[in-house]
């Protein structure tokens, strides 16, 4: 697990055990708020101890930024109230335990995991807590995920973007017209760093290239793929379509951003051609 200092009071703590997924502490005198758990135990309580080491204060809020389990699974080793988005709660309430099944036929680390339900919920606008002299602000962001969360800390202009802002946007599962409203929405904030949901820090140099290139990279793949579709070539002439070509490097992610790029062209190339076979617009 790797840490770093991105404000006075905030830390990030990125996996080494799987695609560089991201956790956050942000300390205040009134407590710790948590954001996001890593995927497994094992990392998630390395950062637990360096919580322990570096502040007396109780964990007051564990914030999830979505319902995946390389973001939640650790939300049962930690104490405090757990706040998520409405859907987040009923996503894992209804599928939760069966997908952590079978989760932990693949992975026996994760035996001893128990899925834990969000205990505050919000559905519309934003939630805002204060604690320790710290506005901390959670908005609706959909798009990786439909009950996607952004956090915002106002004082220190450092946002929490969960998967809405990776290395390269990841739409299986997810819906690539909310997407683009919800980096949209990004855009309008005073940021000096985001904390990717995986991968590295984005300084506020960075930012608004980041953003940018994965609206380009959004319409590049509809376009492309809507043009093969149209013409009706099969599904594997879409593995000569690089990363690259569509705005955005196959290196972050230690290479996995390519394999996460080519998920995403499959995806939509069955999304569009199913489109194109009903006549109804699919939105995804």
């Amino acid at each position: 697990m790797l840490r770093e200092r991105v404000a006075e009071d905030i830390f990030v703590f990125t996996s080494d055990l799987y695609l560089q997924v991201t956790a956050s502490a942000i300390f205040t005198p009134e407590g710790v708020v948590v954001i996001d758990t890593l995927p497994f135990p094992q990392e998630t309580r390395e950062m637990l101890r360096f919580i322990r080491r570096y502040s007396t204060s109780p964990i007051r809020y564990v914030i999830l930024t979505h319902h995946h389990a390389d973001h939640s699974y650790g939300t049962y080793l930690l104490e405090g109230e757990t706040i998520a988005h409405e859907r987040c709660r009923r996503i894992l309430e209804k599928d939760g335990d069966r997908i952590l099944e079978a989760d932990q036929d693949l992975h026996p680390e994760l035996l001893e995991v128990q899925v834990r339900l969000p205990e505050t919920v919000f559905e519309r606008g934003t939630l805002s807590l204060h604690i320790g002299r710290k506005t901390i602000t959670l908005m609706h962001t959909p798009g990786h995920t439909s009950d996607g969360v952004s956090v915002y800390v106002k004082e220190d202009k450092v946002l929490f973007a969960g998967d809405l802002v990776m290395p390269v946007p990841y739409i299986v599962g997810g819906d690539r017209h909310v997407m683009r409203e919800s980096l949209h929405k990004l855009s309008e904030l005073a940021m000096d760093n985001v904390v990717q949901g995986h991968g590295d820090v984005l300084l506020r140099g960075e930012i608004p290239e980041a953003i940018e290139t994965s609206l380009q990279y959004l319409d590049a793949i509809e376009q492309q793929v809507e043009r093969r579709v149209a013409k009706g070539m099969p599904k594997n002439t879409l593995r000569r379509l690089s990363i690259e070509s569509c705005h955005k490097s196959r290196i972050p992610l230690n290479g996995l951003a390519e394999e996460l790029h080519q998920a995403n062209l499959a995806h939509l190339y069955d999304l569009l051609s199913m489109q194109k076979e009903t006549g109804v617009e699919l939105r995804a």
